[in-house]
């Protein structure tokens, strides 16, 4: 078995024990060893005619989710099509009353619990609570150990964020966090959803075998 076959037999694993995992904990969890199959799984769980909210996620751009959903049988509220702050700000609040709310997350610990890391707040608040149903998508670079992991992934990760984004924080030029306090920061909400169990069928996690966005 080759170096390459190794890492793909791995990712397929942790994607496998992740979705057990997420399983004993209320979630509703499927594994995927390829993008196609995650993409068509994703959508057998959106009905059409649904109101669709989006929380930020370059997995869902990379997955070609969000160009799909503008062009389909559904009731897209596109944050992205918003012209100006206050609309987008507007299309975060209808999205919290959405049927549907597809969106990316920032870790998944071992454990089974999912972790978010929020500008606005909107995709935390959303994947608490609002819309009726959350798919969570995920590629297997957002496992982690524990919960101190998740932490140091999303000090880890949000430079990268803000550089994508261009806000204009110390870490989009120094490559690490320092934790600043000005307007323009990233990380002023963080979620930690730490199981299913309060409303059955309401979290459906979506693992994919690749690794998808940062």
């Amino acid at each position: 078995m080759t170096a390459y076959e190794q890492s793909a037999w791995m990712r397929r694993k942790t994607a496998a024990d992740m979705a057990e995992i997420l399983g004993q904990r209320g979630f509703v969890a499927n594994a995927f060893d390829d993008r196609a199959a995650a993409v068509e799984h994703i959508f057998s769980l959106i009905p059409e005619g649904a109101k669709v909210g989006l929380g930020g996620s370059m997995t869902l751009d990379d997955l070609g989710v969000v160009e799909r959903l503008r062009s389909g049988p559904w009731n897209l509220i596109d944050r992205y099509a918003a012209p100006d702050w206050e609309a987008r700000m507007n299309a975060y609040r209808e999205a919290l009353l959405s049927d549907v709310f597809v969106t990316g997350v920032n870790a998944i610990t071992r454990e089974g619990e999912l972790v978010c890391i929020d500008c606005s707040g909107n995709r935390v608040a959303a994947m608490i609570f609002g819309p009726r149903r959350v798919i969570v998508v995920a590629g297997v670079n957002k496992v982690v150990e524990n919960l101190y992991e998740a932490f140091a992934r999303l000090r880890k990760i949000a430079p990268l964020n803000c550089r994508r984004l261009n806000h204009k924080t110390p870490c989009a030029e120094t490559g690490r966090c320092s934790d600043c306090m000005i307007q323009q920061r990233m990380c002023n909400y963080t979620g930690i959803i730490h199981d299913g169990f309060k409303e059955k069928d309401r979290i459906h996690v979506v693992l994919i075998a690749e690794d998808m966005g940062f």
